[in-house]
């Protein structure tokens, strides 16, 4: 609203105007527009006596102007086509700049309430304006009557602004259509409505009958899932001063979705038995929003409770299912996902059976040696036993035997195989029994060698071993001295160590003893030896050589051949005695 003018008086008075009871009236300088609060009566006929000398002082000396000057002075309407909310009250001031105006008055049809005048200005309030209307002001110049009009505008905001229902679910590339709804709002030549995907404008229309409706249609995309989607009513008046006025509507969130036209793939056996526990495996790929979709597992009646795990667009239900007595026969598995307004859904068909046994049973699992021992297995009505590989007579039927127990027969694994056919498809089950057979203490001499040869101060492991049921302890002890040699773990040989050793393997079920000799050789007798067998090879050398060189000898001596006579003696062999003894001196 633009501020009021008045009118300055400036008239000369020769001195203020007393009031009774020594009040001086002071002309004020200017009127304000407030509501006014009555005063005494005193003060009443002060003011009136002012306004009086005021009128005189000023409107003398314009009395003399001619006509044609009072149309200089229009009178004005402030403010000017103002626009205002409906019931509101507004201030208007009519007012001009002749000298001497007269009867300055504001004509409307609104209830109207007079705030003040003076010369040259009249203020005025208009209450409870509900509708558009217009106000004159009109006055006289010098005799001339004045006049100047206003147009009020009164604005309403809607009373409802509404945002047409979302589907619950709009599947993607598929057309969504918007809807707006505005009750109320004046004036409608400024009143928009205006479709949004939350900043997005989608479509701007002006609103028309009542109530207003407009509407807009998007292709629903990945992207819209969780936008929200708005109407906004805007009231425009900013050339008009109030601005821009607007209402939106509660925002709604769509859900777009994706479901592919496929069904899920759906991985459980064929068969299982009751009482046994297996996985089903659900999945189905090209999803969206993955998240949102709803799985449901079930095994004929029986709903089952899948762990769901997403990754991307791709959704998988996996569940642990064990299948009861009253399920066996045919049954089917049921796999269903459902997303928005949609659903794809899988079967697979699977037999429950019952595979009874096989049961191996021993008359005794734990017999002494000789014993007799009955072994029988048996199963389900239609299952195929075979024990040990005898092959019972027919389905349903036990396979038996008997043996005589043996040391050979502990340990023994005695193994049975149940064949049961299910749909063509052949299931195996097997079953093992152990036998033991108690027998006494037992040491074999090719694990425990009877004669050793050890050398002084030398590390060696006496290696012996024991078997039997229960099993034996078993020790060497020395024949003499009692002494007890480690089994199985190195230990230093000394000369002590040396004799005959006891090894008894004893149990509850008697004893077993085996002699070991154990020779200790002393390394110094060892180096005598060497020293002996030494000399002896040196003596045989010599000799050796001596008759070598002997024989050589006797082969000279004996063969003599003489070229020419002579007169000398001639020379005679020697005897073979005299040879000995020169080779015995020669030997000395």
């Amino acid at each position: 609203m633009q501020p009021l003018h008045f009118c300055n008086l400036n008239c000369w008075l020769p001195s203020p105007p007393l009031c009774p009871a020594g009040h001086l009236l002071k002309a004020p300088s200017s009127l304000s527009l407030a509501t006014m609060t009555p005063s005494s009566l005193l003060q009443g006929a002060c003011r009136t006596l002012f306004i009086f000398q005021l009128l005189v002082c000023c409107l003398l000396p314009l009395g003399a102007q001619s006509q044609s000057q009072s149309h200089e002075f229009p009178l004005q309407v402030e403010p000017q086509n103002p626009v205002l909310p409906a019931g509101g009250s507004l201030l208007v001031n009519c007012s001009t700049r002749c000298p001497h105006p007269e009867l300055i008055t504001l004509e409307t049809s609104l209830l109207k309430e007079a705030l003040g005048e003076d010369r040259g200005w009249a203020a005025f309030r208009l209450l409870n304006v509900t509708g558009n209307s217009r106000i004159i002001c009109s006055g006289f110049c010098n005799g001339s009557q004045m006049t100047s009009s206003s147009g009020i505008t009164v604005y309403r905001f809607p009373e409802r602004v509404e945002l047409g229902l979302l589907p619950p679910w709009q599947p993607v590339g598929e057309d969504l259509t918007l809807q707006c709804h505005v009750w109320g709002g004046a004036p409608r030549a400024q009143l928009t409505l205006v479709l949004l995907r939350g900043e997005e404008e989608l479509s701007r229309q002006p609103a028309v009958g009542e109530p207003a409706e407009v509407t807009a249609t998007v292709l629903a995309g990945r992207g819209d899932y969780g936008a929200n989607f708005t109407c906004r009513a805007e009231l425009d008046l900013q050339l008009r001063g109030p601005g821009l006025f607007q209402n939106t509507s509660a925002p709604q969130q769509l859900r777009t979705f994706a479901l592919p036209m496929v069904a899920p793939r759906l991985v459980a056996p064929l068969s299982v038995e009751v009482g046994t526990t297996w996985p089903v495996d659900c999945t189905l790929d090209g999803l969206f929003p993955a998240s949102e979709a709803q799985v449901q597992l079930a095994l004929g009646d029986q709903m089952l409770n899948p762990a769901v795990t997403i990754h991307r667009d791709t959704l998988r239900a996996t569940a642990t299912v064990t299948a009861r007595a009253d399920q066996e026969g045919e049954q089917q598995i049921v796999c269903n996902v459902t997303l928005g307004s949609e659903s794809r859904e899988a079967r697979a068909n699977l037999t429950v059976f019952t595979f009874l046994g096989p049961i191996l049973n021993l008359s005794e699992t734990n017999v002494t040696e000789g014993s007799k021992v009955n072994v029988t297995c048996t199963a389900g009505a239609r299952v195929q036993v075979m024990l040990d590989g005898d092959l019972a007579r027919a389905p349903g039927e036990p396979a038996q035997l008997q043996v005589t127990a043996t040391e050979g027969d502990d340990g023994r694994y005695f193994f049975c195989n149940a064949t049961l056919k299910v749909d063509g498809e052949v299931l195996h089950r097997n079953v093992t029994v152990q036998l033991r057979v108690l027998y006494g203490p037992k040491i074999d001499p090719a694990k425990c060698p009877q004669r050793l040869a050890w050398k002084d101060r030398t590390s060696h492991v006496l290696q012996c071993e024991a078997r039997g049921n229960p099993a034996p302890q078993l020790q060497c002890l020395h024949e003499g001295s009692g002494r007890e040699v480690p089994i199985g773990t190195p230990f230093l040989v000394k000369l002590h160590h040396n004799g005959t050793y006891h090894c008894q393997a004893v149990s509850p079920r008697g004893m077993y003893t085996l002699l070991v000799v154990m020779h200790v050789q002393d390394r110094k007798s060892h180096s005598i030896s060497i020293l002996i067998g030494v000399l002896v090879i040196l003596g045989v050398v010599t000799v050796i050589a001596s008759l070598i060189y002997i024989f050589g000898m006797q082969k000279r001596s004996g063969n003599y051949r003489v070229n020419q006579p002579s007169a000398s003696v001639p020379l005679k062999p020697k005897q073979p005695e005299q040879t000995v003894e020169l080779e015995l001196s020669a030997a000395k």
